[in-house]
């Protein structure tokens, strides 16, 4: 799924159940991903914003919708600014070319989304 077309809320929401069911059968392998995110994350001499949009750069690099979409929910909860978010992406155009800037695009998409009020 790319583009600008996909829904980023339901997008991470199908990924995030289809995790639970991996977190049921490989409980440990699950444990150990979610501790190294967080130590890697964690505050340091980056803060937890500009890890993020490293995260976010390499996931538009690899090309991975369901990593823009995390990401830049993230993004959004720390408080991030459309500016950084533009910024970001255009180092990650700049290392990856136009399959990047496609995904730049998706990223951007993703950001609106997440930063808008949920409906309901």
């Amino acid at each position: 799924m790319s583009g600008t077309t996909a829904k980023y809320r339901e997008l991470t929401q199908a990924v995030s159940t289809r995790l639970g069911e991996l977190r049921s059968s490989t409980p440990e392998v699950m444990k150990a991903f979610n501790e190294l995110g967080r130590a890697a994350t964690a505050a340091g001499a980056l803060d937890a914003k500009t890890k993020e949009l490293i995260a976010l750069a390499l996931s538009v690099a690899v090309r991975c919708d369901p990593c823009i979409g995390f990401h830049t929910k993230s993004l959004v909860r720390l408080g991030a600014t459309r500016q950084e978010l533009d910024e970001t992406l255009a180092v990650a155009t700049y290392m990856g070319g136009g399959p990047s800037l496609m995904y730049a695009a998706s990223a951007v998409a993703a950001f609106d989304e997440f930063a808008q009020p949920k409906a309901g």
